[in-house]
């Protein structure tokens, strides 16, 4: 089972479906960083070589940020959005959709389940 940037790929899948397993990486990244690595895409994980392992390692290095770099640099801009008050901070301290979704119905993702009616008793 190859470990690329501290994740365990699956050992059989394509390594070009495995490569997305990695937060940050896409099948459209997965396809460039194969072809840049010189590996066949249609090779299962398992059956690579330690040289085509550190090979498609050194390219990932080298053009792209994954995993804690990038799950940390995507929550300081949101930190970030949330500290200047911006709308879309706002949106995020409230834990309401941020890129205009209607909330009037639907958004139940984002709000969590229904909470239902409360009746106000008047004290006698």
């Amino acid at each position: 089972m190859p470990r690329i940037a501290g994740i365990d790929l699956p050992k059989t899948k394509r390594i070009d479906v495995a490569l997305t397993r990695i937060y940050g990486i896409g099948h459209p990244s997965a396809d460039r960083i194969l072809k840049e690595a010189g590996v066949d895409p249609s090779i299962r994980a398992q059956d690579l070589a330690e040289g085509q392992v550190s090979a498609i390692r050194k390219a990932l290095d080298a053009a792209y940020k994954v995993e804690g770099d990038l799950r940390k640099e995507v929550s300081m801009n949101i930190k970030r959005l949330m500290d200047i008050n911006s709308y879309r901070g706002l949106r995020h301290k409230k834990n309401l959709p941020t890129r205009g979704q209607r909330t009037r119905t639907n958004a139940r993702t984002r709000k969590g389940p229904r909470k239902g009616a409360v009746a106000i008793r008047k004290a006698e």
